[in-house]
C-alpha cells in the first residue's frame, strides 16, 4: 500500500503546531498534523497555559471574595466557600471547550488529524508508532513542534500525588494545608498564588538568590515584597539535598547555596518547578544525523530548517523563550518561509507575563542587560499608586519602568508589575516593534481613566517629568 503523501507533516498540535498547520493550509499545502494526545493544543492548552489560567482567574475571586475586599465598596459577602471539584470541573469545561475549537478549524481548513507518537523514519517519511493512526506517510516538508517538558530533579522524584509537577498542581484533588513550590519562576510562582489564595501555606525553594531569574532585577525584588505581603514565604539561595515521604507529608532537606547549613520543611504537597526541557525522544532525530545543542535544542537555520534539507523545528525545541506566543510566531515565519513569502520573528521582542495578582510582564532588555553591554539609558517610573484608574478599582499595587537610550531616546525596554500588565506591556510591544522613542509614547493621548496612562507618565519621566507625581 503507497503512503499517503503531505505537502507538510507538523508533529506536534501546541500552539506552535496547529498554527503552523492552519497557516501551511492558508497558502495552499496539503497539511497533516501528528498528536500523540487525542486532543489537540499539546501542553499548553491541556496542561499548561490555558487550565492554570482558569484556575488563577477563580482563585482571586475566590481570594476576592473571601476575604470581603468588596465590603469598601459597599459590597456585603458571608459565608463563602470553596467548591474545589466544581472549580477544576471549570478549567477542564474550558480546555475541552478550546480543543474542540481547534478541531473545528482543522476540519475548516482541511487538514488531517493524525494521532499517535511520531518518528522521523526517513527523509520525507513520517511513521507514526503508537496510537490510532499506525503507519508510514510522506511529505515534501516535515516540521517538529513538539514542545517541552517539565524538568525533574533526582531529589524529587515526581509521582503526581505528593511530589507533583506543574501539570499535577493542576488537578489537586484537595486543598493542601501547606505547599512548597521548588522554582521561583513563572511556572512554579502562578501555581503558588492559585494555592495560597485558595488557602494552602505556601513557600518557594529556589536555589539562586532570586526570584524570576532574566527578568529585570528591581521588578523582582519589588514583586517578591508584594508576594510576601500576600502570606508567600521565600527560601532563596537554597536547593533540595532530598526528599522523604510519609503518608501525608513530605520532608525536605534544603541545602544552603553559600554555607552549605542544612534545614528542614516539611509539607503536604511539593511543587517541582525548575524549567523544561525540549521535547525531542522518540523523533529518531540521532538516526536522521539532525543536529542539536548542547541544552538538547534543535539547530535551525533563519529559515528554521536542520541540517537536514526538508526538516524544520520551532518553538520549545529550538532556540529561544519556551513561550507559546513565540512558538506561534515561529510556526507561521516557518512556513510562509516554506511556501517562499517572506517570515521574520524579532526574538528581541518577545513578550514575558507572569499570571499572578498583580501580573509582572516585560519586554526587550533589563537594566542589568544595559549595563552589561554598555549601553547609556534613561529610565522612567511611575507606580499605579498615583494612576486614577488603579485608585478607582483598588489596584494600585505595582508600577511601569521604561529603559531608553539616552543619546536616541528609543525605547528598549518596558517592565510592569500590575493589575492586567500582560495587557499593557502590548502598547510597548507595538511602539518598539517600530522603533519608537519614549517621546513618541508621551505625546500619544492616552484615555483617561486608564491603566495605560501610567504609560504614558512613565515615558513622560524620562523626559520633561511625568504630570501626576
Amino acid at each position: 500500500m503507497t503512503a499517503q503523501k503531505y505537502d507538510l507533516i507538523v508533529i506536534g498540535a501546541g500552539p506552535g503546531g496547529y498554527v503552523a498547520a492552519i497557516r501551511a493550509a492558508q497558502l495552499g499545502m496539503s497539511v497533516a498534523c501528528v498528536e500523540k494526545r487525542e486532543t489537540l493544543g499539546g501542553t499548553c492548552l491541556n496542561v499548561g497555559c490555558i487550565p492554570s489560567k482558569a484556575l488563577l482567574n477563580a482563585s482571586e475571586k475566590f481570594a476576592e471574595a473571601k476575604q470581603n475586599h468588596l465590603a469598601a465598596l459597599g459590597i456585603g459577602l458571608s459565608d463563602v466557600k470553596l467548591d474545589l471539584k466544581k472549580m477544576l470541573e471549570h478549567k477542564s469545561e474550558i480546555v475541552s471547550g478550546l480543543t474542540k475549537g481547534i478541531s473545528q478549524l482543522f476540519a475548516k481548513n482541511k487538514i488531517t488529524h493524525l494521532v499517535g507518537s511520531a518518528q522521523i523514519s526517513s527523509q520525507g517519511v513520517v511513521t507514526i508508532m503508537t496510537g490510532r493512526d499506525k503507519g508510514a506517510f510522506k511529505a515534501d516538508k516535515i516540521l517538529i513542534a513538539t514542545g517541552s517538558e517539565p524538568t525533574s530533579l533526582a531529589s524529587l522524584p515526581i509521582d503526581e500525588k505528593q511530589i507533583v509537577s506543574s501539570t499535577g498542581a493542576l488537578d489537586i484533588p484537595k486543598l493542601p494545608k501547606e505547599l512548597v513550590v521548588v522554582g521561583a519562576g513563572y511556572i512554579g510562582l502562578e501555581m503558588g498564588t492559585v494555592w495560597s489564595r485558595l488557602g494552602a501555606e505556601v513557600e518557594v525553594v529556589d536555589f539562586l538568590p532570586r526570584i524570576l531569574p532574566g527578568m529585570d532585577a528591581e521588578i523582582a525584588s519589588k514583586f517578591k515584597s508584594i508576594l510576601e505581603k500576600q502570606g508567600i514565604k521565600f527560601h532563596l539561595g537554597k536547593g533540595v539535598k532530598e526528599a522523604t515521604k510519609t503518608k501525608t507529608s513530605v520532608s525536605l532537606t534544603l541545602l544552603d547555596s553559600k554555607t552549605e547549613e542544612e534545614s528542614k520543611l516539611t509539607c503536604n504537597i511539593a511543587l517541582v518547578a525548575v524549567g523544561r526541557k525540549p521535547h525531542t525522544d522518540g523523533l529518531g532525530l540521532e538516526t536522521m544525523g539532525v543536529e542539536l545543542t548542547q541544552k538538547g535544542q534543535i539547530k535551525v537555520d533563519h529559515s528554521f530548517q536542520t541540517n537536514i534539507a526538508g526538516i524544520y523545528a520551532i518553538g520549545d525545541v529550538i532556540e529561544g523563550p519556551m513561550l507559546a506566543h513565540k512558538a506561534e510566531e515561529d510556526g507561521v515565519a516557518a512556513v510562509e518561509i516554506m511556501a517562499g513569502h517572506a517570515g521574520h520573528v524579532d526574538f528581541a521582542l518577545v513578550p514575558g507575563i507572569v499570571y499572578t495578582a498583580p501580573e509582572v510582564a516585560t519586554i526587550g532588555q533589563t537594566e542589568e542587560q544595559l549595563k552589561e553591554a554598555g549601553i547609556s539609558y534613561t529610565k522612567g517610573v511611575f507606580p499605579f499608586l498615583a494612576n486614577s484608574r488603579a485608585r478607582a478599582t483598588g489596584h494600585t499595587d505595582g508600577m511601569v519602568k521604561l529603559l531608553a537610550d539616552k543619546k536616541t531616546d528609543k525605547l528598549l525596554g518596558a517592565h510592569i508589575i500590575g493589575h492586567e500588565a500582560g495587557t499593557i506591556i502590548h502598547e510597548i510591544a507595538v511602539a518598539m516593534s517600530f522603533g519608537s522613542s519614549a517621546e513618541d509614547v508621551a505625546r500619544t493621548c492616552h484615555g483617561h481613566p486608564t491603566m495605560n496612562e501610567a504609560v504614558k507618565e512613565a515615558a513622560l519621566a524620562i523626559g520633561t517629568g511625568a504630570i501626576h507625581i
